[in-house]
């Protein structure tokens, strides 16, 4: 299984819209060189843009949904295409959407965890609920945003529910990015699954973005790592290896708290 994760610059000079159709030609180029292609979290307008927050918001088949459909078409690849601040029911969301080749919607995954001790996302966003899986024909991969690495019960809950693979997108600030590298590999280990952690570059809001998209395989191994710049990471995933690494180092066997019955 091919995988590209596209580690996009945002610039606070480039439109939104402009950004829509420069990240739609880069997912269009991957065509013939990835099966999966990942976005970054809230890479429209930035993850700490928050006075733009409810300004871009938009319904889940919004403008960025529908660029993003037809890239992938045209890709024919299966898109992570990061995460959009939704408007639903009067709330909004930071919500993770996943196309198929075919650019329908195969799952969308609104964040359980937000971000800012009370303040930020964690008060604008309403929280997400239900833990999201999708079924690639290599791999299932389980779906999880940003801060969400910080809490690895989610991650044994996406394993229960049949992960084999983890991805992330994220806008994670460069001044923490030690514990970026330290959590991606360590949900990895743990879960004895690939991770495909996938970060902002540039400055938005004042805050400087980590880069350093990760890609590591079941056995803590880090397959690629970026830079702190605009990048695109592209890798070779063999779906065999969750399965005997489970086998060979049965951990996952062993649990005995919190265990799905």
């Amino acid at each position: 299984m091919r995988a590209s994760l596209i580690q996009i610059a945002v610039d606070p000079d480039e439109t939104i819209e402009a950004r829509r159709a420069r990240v739609a030609g880069l997912v269009r180029e991957e065509r013939g060189a990835a099966d999966l292609v990942v976005l970054p979290e809230l890479w429209p307008m930035g993850a700490f843009a928050y006075e733009a927050f409810a300004a871009e918001s938009e319904p889940l088949r919004g403008p960025t949904y529908e660029a993003m459909a037809e890239a992938a078409r045209d890709a024919r690849v299966w898109l992570h295409a990061g995460s959009v601040v939704e408007a639903a029911g009067g709330a909004l969301y930071n919500t993770s959407l996943v196309l198929s080749p075919a650019g329908d919607l195969a799952a969308g995954y609104r964040k359980i965890h937000r971000f800012g001790f009370d303040k930020g996302e964690a008060v604008m966003m309403a929280a997400g609920k239900e833990l999201v899986t999708v079924a690639l024909p290599e791999l299932t991969v389980g779906v999880a945003t940003c801060y969400d690495l910080r809490f690895p019960e989610l991650f044994r809950g996406l394993v229960d529910a049949g992960a084999q693979a983890f991805v992330v997108p994220a806008g994670w600030p460069a001044r923490r990015r030690a514990h970026w590298t330290l959590l991606a590999r360590a949900r990895a280990v743990e879960n004895q699954a690939y991770m495909l952690a996938c970060g902002t570059a540039g400055t938005h809001a004042g805050v400087e973005q980590a880069g350093h998209s990760i890609v590591v395989d079941p056995w803590g191994e880090v397959l690629a790592e970026a830079g702190p710049g605009e990048e695109i990471l592209r890798v070779v995933l063999d779906p065999a290896k969750v399965e005997t690494t489970r086998e060979e180092f049965p951990a996952l066997k062993d649990r005995v708290l919190g265990r799905t019955p």
